[in-house]
């Protein structure tokens, strides 16, 4: 035993020495990004005032990064927080106060007017507040730490795209600590896929220009498959006996975690079957269409494809599900 102990020491000496060898200095490795930005057609003088001011990774992105809530609020005490008779009433006057805008954009993409006010909402308070960490340190913070470096890394390069396209000013471009920008809070890589300049004034403006901020929330909603005309679901009652058959379909699948957490699609008649009915005990609608059901502790909702293209916004149940009511009570 101590022949081998011996033995071992040495591999476990090397081991240590590789694992303290020190990789490439924060400066070094801006370096290292601003060559990948110059080969992706971003000018010199953009990558050069973009990064000029990045001394350090910025701690206080990695410790919300770090700290995250891993304890997720009952879907029902979440939705009595977020979808408030005040956030009601808020998106109903933003609703008429923008009635104008919102039709054109309404009628261009397809996508209800109130959906949009309500992602809206959610997502900047109605535009009160999007977030004051500016976007490139943010991006490079976590673009530098190992846990998802790819990830951020290419959205730290389409962040440089955006500066190099002269639709927003660096000192402009703050969001949230990850990255998220503008009143709708899209990462560099949906501003550079959907944001829309519904205005004509030449820019992607989703900072201050409301037509382009709804556009461009109605353009990614339409890009991942809005249908004009169609709800996205709709509350039903769902007794213990349903409940428990329910429980027995098997679930969907995708990388995108609460789609796991719904049932695989079945037609309406066949929820009735197993009876799943609208509040109040009243028949399902004969409508021939396919739904996944989504439930709670008490609250349980039938869900379209729609309800799919507001998950591909944020893959959150409590988010979808407040966005579909908080837009069923403004609109």
């Amino acid at each position: 035993m101590l022949a081998l102990a011996a033995a071992a020491v040495p591999v476990l000496e090397r081991t240590s020495a590789q694992e303290l060898e020190p990789g490439p200095t924060f400066a070094g490795w801006l370096e290292g990004v601003r060559a990948d930005a110059l080969a992706r057609g971003v000018r010199s003088d953009v990558v050069d005032q973009a990064l000029a001011d990045l001394d350090e990774p910025l701690s206080v992105v990695i410790e919300r990064d770090r700290t995250q809530a891993e304890v997720v609020l009952p879907l029902e005490t979440y939705l009595a927080r977020r979808v408030t008779p005040s956030l009601v009433q808020t998106g109903r006057q933003m609703l008429a106060r923008h009635r104008s805008v919102l039709a054109k954009v309404s009628e261009a993409y397809g996508v209800p007017a109130a959906v949009i006010v309500s992602i809206w909402g959610l997502e900047s308070n109605f535009g009160r507040f999007t977030g004051v960490r500016p976007t490139i340190a943010a991006l490079a913070t976590l673009a530098w730490d190992p846990r998802r470096a790819g990830l951020f890394r290419e959205e730290l390069l389409k962040a440089l795209e955006i500066l190099n396209s002269g639709d927003v000013e660096l000192a402009t471009m703050r969001g949230s600590w990850a990255g998220a920008m503008g009143q709708p809070q899209f990462m560099p890589s949906s501003y550079l896929q959907y944001a829309v300049d519904f205005d004509g004034d030449g820019r992607r403006d989703i900072w201050s220009s409301q037509a382009d901020i709804f556009a461009s929330v109605a353009n990614y909603l339409k890009g991942y498959g809005w249908t004009p005309g169609y709800r996205w679901g709709r509350a039903v009652a769902v007794s213990r006996e349903a409940a428990a058959r329910a429980a027995a379909i098997e679930r969907r699948d995708g990388s995108c975690s609460a789609r796991r957490d719904m049932t695989a699609r079945r037609r309406l008649k066949d929820w009735h079957g197993l009876g799943v009915r609208l509040p109040g005990g009243h028949a399902l609608p004969a409508a021939d269409l396919d739904a996944s059901l989504v439930s709670g502790a008490t609250r349980h909702f039938l869900v379209y494809d729609n309800y799919d293209v507001l998950l591909a916004y944020n893959c959150a149940h409590a988010y979808a599900l407040s966005v579909a009511l908080l837009s069923e009570r403004i609109g």
